[in-house]
């Protein structure tokens, strides 16, 4: 992820996602790029200008009417400065403004003056952002070249849930990264996606499952596309929206995976086994829910079929990344599995505490191959997601895979 040598204009526009304006900032300037910002009046309300201006290191501008800035007619200065435009958060006014070509304050001027690639983040209520107009806005600004960030899906500060949430500023950075020419490391590379946990289903009402969120894998699957890739998800059962331009699939069952991914794999270029499957099912499941009658229950569990390394023996086969969760000898544990099942690369995490691995915003990676190791992390599980993916580009480069 790399943003080095480009000039950013971060428009900021009313809402309460304004605040994670100051995170983006850093996370920007961290990719390498110079940051200059712009704030609309509504803005200003959830973050003030001094705090833009200090991460920045440029000043912050506001208006159109600045005496001082436009009498070297500023507005044009900026619009000519920028080598990429972007907005986040977006506001559904914003959005509605620049899509009829308004230019009533200093950021829509800016983006009718300036010739530098547009791109918007969206964040508003999830019914604002259902709404048909603003869905038409979208559609015009998207039919203009505009690229749109987002939203994410979750829980919002009405209280209300669904879509309409601000990314991540780490998911704005690889997405804008993932735009600039040179930079997309992934650009037409096929790569399929294994997230979550599987159900092994006992009776109708009964199942073994995992803890896994499904987090680390989705958090890969958005950071791959934003990297240019074309990217196929092979999702167990999940409660996470699908990252924009990804191709989903959902499955519960080990069995069901293994079979969606032997279906998806032709032409696949990288395989990301970052799926908890289940290592057991059950031998036989009741078609009845089962009663409890005795003291004691037995339940006869069967093997699955290893998916990673039934990929990892396919001929011809993608370049092969694995997963390890492991609660203690990591190390030893994951290059026993890295050599076991013939990978490329295998990812291994420390499972069981609260900072890391399962359920958590967060993750560290120990990561292996044949003849080296790094590790990534502790970071969110989207800047760990960017990280990984950087690192497994390069070491396919260099195996001329």
């Amino acid at each position: 992820m790399c943003l080095r040598d480009e000039r950013v204009l971060l428009g900021v526009s009313g809402g309460i996602a304004a605040y994670k304006a100051a995170e983006l900032v850093r996370r920007l300037r961290d990719a390498g790029a110079q940051v200059r910002v712009v704030m609309t009046e509504g803005a200003k309300h959830f973050i003030t200008p001094l705090t833009l201006q200090a991460l920045s290191a440029n000043p912050v501008r506001d208006s159109l009417w600045d005496a001082s800035a436009e009498a070297a007619m500023g507005h044009i200065e900026l619009a000519r400065w920028a080598t990429r435009v972007l907005i986040a958060p977006a506001s559904a006014d914003l959005l509605a403004r620049l899509a009829h070509g308004h230019g009533d304050d200093l950021l829509s001027t800016l983006v009718l003056a300036s010739t530098a690639p547009l791109a918007v983040a969206p964040a508003m209520n999830q019914q604002m952002w259902a709404h048909p107009a603003t869905q038409a806005n979208i559609a015009l600004l998207r039919s203009r070249g505009v690229q749109v960030f987002g939203p994410g899906s979750g829980d919002q500060a009405c209280g209300e849930v669904g879509p309409g949430r601000l990314l991540e500023a780490a998911e704005l950075v690889a997405a804008l990264a993932g735009t600039v020419r040179g930079h997309a490391v992934l650009a037409g590379v096929r790569v399929l996606i294994t997230a979550g946990p599987t159900f092994e289903d006992i009776d109708p009402v009964r199942f073994i499952g995992n803890r896994s969120s499904g987090k680390m894998g989705f958090a890969l699957a958005a950071a791959a596309t934003a990297m240019g890739a074309e990217v196929t998800l092979v999702a167990g059962p999940v409660a996470l929206a699908t990252p924009a331009g990804v191709l989903r699939q959902d499955v519960r069952s080990a069995a069901q995976m293994l079979a969606a991914v032997m279906a998806a794999l032709p032409g696949q270029h990288i395989y990301i086994g970052a799926a908890a499957v289940a290592d057991y099912t059950p031998a036989q499941v009741a078609d009845k829910k089962i009663k409890k009658t005795a003291a004691d229950m037995a339940v006869a569990l069967a093997r699955t079929t290893d998916i990673l390394a039934t990929v990892a023996a396919r001929s011809p086969r993608p370049f092969v990344v694995g997963f390890a969760a492991e609660t203690h000898d990591l190390e030893h544990y994951a290059r026993d599995k890295l050599q076991r099942k013939g990978l490329d690369l295998i990812a291994a995490n420390q499972v069981g505490c609260a900072e890391s691995g399962f359920e958590a915003d967060c993750n560290t990676l120990q990561v292996f191959w044949a003849d080296g190791a790094c590790t990534l992390g502790p970071d969110s599980k989207v800047a760990v997601a960017q990280q990984l993916l950087s690192l497994i580009a390069q070491r396919r480069a260099q195996a001329g895979a």
